[in-house]
């Protein structure tokens, strides 16, 4: 990771909207090509209908006809790390079962996972094609 993708998800988590908890996220996903998709975690007063800063980047990267992901940086103003909630691990699972993840704290601490450490016994496509 290089400054300059840490200094804009500085600058990207001043868009987070987080009235309720104030608990903001910043993601970047950057393609193989080195393009970056964004996102920000936005919440709304009907809880339910938050919608987490990964899961943003996500529909930002697809939006924006990006190839395939070749990383995904995660930064919170936290001194732990802030790891990717369920249903944002399950989305991610969706794109690359080993999706390097880095985790950066407020202290510009790095913490590297993949995103098939953290989902061991995912559900994907190959279920359903089990199904059929």
């Amino acid at each position: 990771m290089n400054a300059e993708i840490l200094d804009e998800l500085k600058k990207l988590l001043t868009r987070a909207y987080a009235p309720y908890s104030n608990f903001k996220v910043a993601a970047i996903i950057r393609d193989k090509n080195g393009k970056l998709a964004r996102g920000v975690n936005v919440e709304n007063a009907s809880y339910g209908l938050t919608s987490c800063a990964e899961r943003n980047a996500v529909f930002s990267f697809v939006a924006g006809g990006y190839e395939k992901p070749a990383e995904l940086f995660l930064y919170s103003e936290t001194e732990a790390f802030t790891a990717p909630c369920g249903a944002c691990r399950q989305v991610l699972m969706e794109f690359d079962p080993n999706l390097p993840i880095v985790l950066i704290n407020r202290n510009g601490n790095i913490k590297r996972v993949s995103i098939s450490e953290l989902v061991p016994l995912p559900f994907g496509p190959k279920d359903l094609d089990d199904a059929k």
